[in-house]
């Protein structure tokens, strides 16, 4: 989804977006329970999921001393689930975040440097733009409120709509 402004092969050199350290498993994409079903019975059986509202997150392993845990479906060549990826991955480093009880906004993380170098001119323009990325966005998001993340500060916001 964000091809525009996002090179595949800038992410598959970072892969910050994968990783995830003990204060930031906020960030655990939500898995819809038709994906869970799907990687558990085309993908990996193994992996452990974990129920969250009214969807699943992967369970992050935090072995002794480890600051870091990777995503199980993430591979040498990138994400294993390739067209199939959760929605947060797919609009990651977008996120939406509530701003208060009534009002969410779309916001970019900071932690990606691609992106974040980028004028928020430039981000504005492509999530309004012709792809209706922003519509998209916030459609799915009411939808699916457990995609909602809760607002971090720093983190630009580019588009605000009352939920």
């Amino acid at each position: 989804m964000l091809k525009k402004i996002l090179n595949p092969s800038s992410c598959a050199e970072c892969r910050v977006c994968c990783g995830f350290d003990r204060e930031d498993v906020w960030e655990i994409p939500v898995i819809s329970k038709e994906l869970a079903e799907y990687i558990q019975s085309e993908v990996n059986p193994d992996v452990r999921l974990d129920k969250y509202e009214n969807g699943y997150k992967f369970h992050m392993d935090f072995c002794d001393g480890e600051e870091l845990s990777m995503c199980p479906m993430l591979s040498d060549n990138g994400c294993i689930l390739k067209d199939n990826k959760p929605f947060d991955c797919r609009v990651w480093p977008m996120r939406v975040m509530r701003l208060s009880d009534n009002l969410v906004g779309i916001t970019v993380s900071p932690v990606c440097e691609t992106v974040s170098a980028l004028p928020l001119s430039v981000l504005s323009d492509f999530l309004l733009g012709e792809e209706g990325v922003a519509d998209k966005m916030l459609d799915y998001a009411e939808k699916n409120p457990e995609i909602i993340k809760p607002y971090i500060d720093g983190y630009p916001i580019l588009k605000i709509k009352e939920m």
